[in-house]
């Protein structure tokens, strides 16, 4: 019997000394380096219950600037923009840029996971 309880002893100093030591407990400033990963606290799904796609795909048209040109605003949900030439609803994917919402005067896309707001302005169609 006193054997088992110098063992546990033993293994409890181990611990002990393990946990002590321990190189995470080490001293210093820790930086989280995202390295072009999507924000985390962007969320996958929209409210609408639609998908979002955040992984990085080749895009071939390249789009820099978006233009959007009209927009057809539902309050039910149904609303589409008429960008760079494209006719696009939420969900769909413009260039290098996903259509996250559509308002009644700016949409909101997706980039690498962080959201890109685009005003209409009616004077300059």
């Amino acid at each position: 019997m006193l054997r088992n309880r110098q063992c546990l002893q033993l293994i409890f100093i181990f611990l002990c000394v393990l946990f002590f030591t321990s190189p995470c407990l080490a001293e210093g400033d820790f930086v989280y380096d995202a390295k072009g990963k999507r924000n985390p606290f962007i969320p996958l799904v929209t409210s609408e219950g639609r998908l979002l796609k955040l992984d990085k795909e080749e895009s071939t048209s390249g789009i820099k600037e978006l233009s959007i040109e009209g927009i057809i605003y539902d309050k039910q949900g149904r609303s589409f923009v008429l960008i760079n030439g494209t006719v696009a609803g939420i969900g769909d994917i413009v260039g290098d840029y996903q259509v996250l919402k559509i308002e009644e005067n700016k949409v909101i896309f997706i980039k690498e996971g962080q959201p890109v707001e685009v005003e209409f302005n009616k004077e300059e169609q």
